[in-house]
């Protein structure tokens, strides 16, 4: 008995297939594999980690040095608080640091604020009169050669001598305080920032006189981009004079404010409260720094 064994044709599309398969062509290239994506960076946390406590636990080394040599010499007793009676008072009065019994009578809150804008108000009335001036000075030699002794005999002059002028224009205390800081932070603007106009290279001058720029376009195409790290070096050393100059002011002038916080309380011989005020304005003067020191770091990174 023979077996035989039947194979269907292929038809339709089967056969079609096959036909083409069959016939020769050119090759066709395969489409390229897409790249492994990078492998993903482990956190290296303990990198992480020595980097921040190389920087907090000399920080807290420092403090609690301080500490201790301040309850050292004030352990065997006087008029001069303990850091724990002084701990006691401050956790009393930030319990409530901005009730209001009166003009005179304000939490510590408060008083900051009023300090921050007077503060505000001067220092931005500085900024816009010494930035400008910084930038032509800085430009033109001769308005330089004219302006820079005027700077010279006005700039080592002490803030509280120029509070008696602000009274006699003024005959009001606010804003006496507040041209006080005009005056005492506006020279490190101008002088930081024609600093930084006169070490522009002389090539990107020339570049411009030579595409025929104006002399608006040359300030804030050329000028402001590359003064901008003298500018804010100025704008900082501006702040911190401003909020030095303010506590000052406000001790002479009286009202409200932390510089007239800090002199209410010598009045009522509450050395505690003094103390605390001098941590809070070397706090808000820190807080101050760190955000200026973190918009200079925006501007360096070109963002």
């Amino acid at each position: 008995m023979v077996a035989a064994v039947f194979h269907a044709k292929p038809t339709g599309l089967d056969a079609l297939s096959d036909a083409a398969s069959a016939v020769p062509g050119p090759a066709v290239a395969a489409a390229p594999a897409r790249p492994a994506p990078p492998p993903a960076v482990p956190r290296d946390w303990a990198g992480m980690a020595r980097s921040a406590a190389a920087t907090v636990v000399p920080a807290v080394a420092g403090l609690s040095l301080l500490v201790l040599v301040w309850a050292l010499l004030t352990a065997p007793g006087g008029s001069f608080p303990t850091p724990s009676v002084t701990w006691e008072a401050a956790v009393k009065l930030f319990a409530d640091p901005f009730y209001d019994n009166g003009p005179n009578d304000q939490g510590i809150g408060w008083n900051v604020l009023f300090s921050l804008e007077r503060v505000a108000l001067g220092f931005g009335l500085a900024a816009l009169v010494g930035i400008p001036l910084g930038f032509v000075i800085g430009r033109f030699a001769t308005l330089n050669r004219m302006v820079s002794p005027i700077i010279s005999l006005l700039k080592p002059v002490s803030p509280l001598a120029w509070l008696p002028i602000g009274l006699l224009v003024f005959k009001s205390a606010n804003p006496a305080a507040i041209w006080t800081i005009f005056i005492c932070s506006i020279w490190p603007m101008v002088i930081n920032t024609a600093v930084g106009v006169q070490k522009v290279p002389q090539d990107y001058l020339n570049v411009a006189r030579v595409l025929n720029l104006s002399e608006w376009k040359i300030a804030t195409r050329i000028l402001l981009p590359s003064v901008m790290p003298y500018l804010l070096t100025g704008v900082r050393l501006s702040v911190g004079t401003a909020w030095l100059v303010i506590v000052a002011a406000e001790m002479l002038t009286g009202g409200v404010g932390i510089g007239f916080w800090v002199w209410d309380e010598w009045n009522n011989l509450n050395v505690a409260h003094i103390l605390i005020a001098i941590f809070v304005i070397g706090f808000v003067g820190l807080l101050l720094e760190w955000a200026l020191m973190l918009l200079a770091r925006r501007f360096d990174h070109g963002v």
